[in-house]
């Protein structure tokens, strides 16, 4: 249990957003991998006075403790086109700052901007963050995802979203596809058509 965990909070105007999701999951992950309490407390992370207008991601590793706090200036990049990809075996339910396996995956993109996984049969997440999909009426996101984030969460509990099983050739029957992750909420992130999703396997 030597590598080092990171979580990254989106800082908005000089406040921490949704802490209350980022501070379960620390506590969660130091409890099933160190045996921890709560010795680390994101509400006393330091914000640097450039900080204090504008949007900036502020990147924490950690283990046991915090081991390092960085604040950067952040945008969110455009993603345009999605290629699937076959992740079956990957497991990443605590978000290491190690991505090697995710990384290799990333890099079968192609002319694509980013990676789909798909897991057992199912939608999964991208690089970088969760999918939510649009029916018409309901926005649903994959009930089991590689990496259950805390912009997900707090979107599940605001009742904005319902969880469900996807498999990639329903993905079709879908108007809209978004993505989200602790910095780019539903209405922030990038929006695509199904069509923007490029097959890379048979169905």
């Amino acid at each position: 249990m030597n590598q080092l965990l990171l979580e990254t909070i989106r800082c908005e105007d000089g406040s921490l957003q949704n802490l209350e999701w980022h501070q379960q999951r620390v506590e969660r992950s130091c409890h099933i991998l160190f045996g921890a309490g709560k010795e680390i407390n994101f509400q006393k992370i330091h914000i640097p006075p450039e900080a204090n207008t504008g949007l900036f991601k502020c990147r924490i590793l950690y283990g046991r403790r915090i081991h390092e706090v960085m604040f950067a200036p952040y945008s969110i990049r455009p993603v345009k086109k999605l290629k699937l990809v076959q992740a079956d075996g990957l497991e990443y339910s605590h978000k290491y700052a190690r991505r090697t396996r995710i990384d290799a995956l990333f890099a079968q993109r192609g002319q694509a901007d980013d990676i789909l996984m798909v897991i057992n049969g199912l939608i999964a997440d991208t690089s970088y963050a969760n999918v939510a999909v649009f029916d018409g009426s309901d926005w649903l996101t994959p009930a089991t995802p590689l990496l259950a984030g805390t912009r997900r969460a707090s979107l599940l509990a605001a009742k904005k979203m319902i969880p469900a099983d996807i498999p990639p050739h329903q993905l079709a029957n879908f108007e809209e596809i978004r993505l989200i992750n602790a910095m780019m909420g539903l209405e922030e992130g990038p929006r695509l058509h199904p069509d923007d999703v490029i097959p890379s396997f048979p169905k």
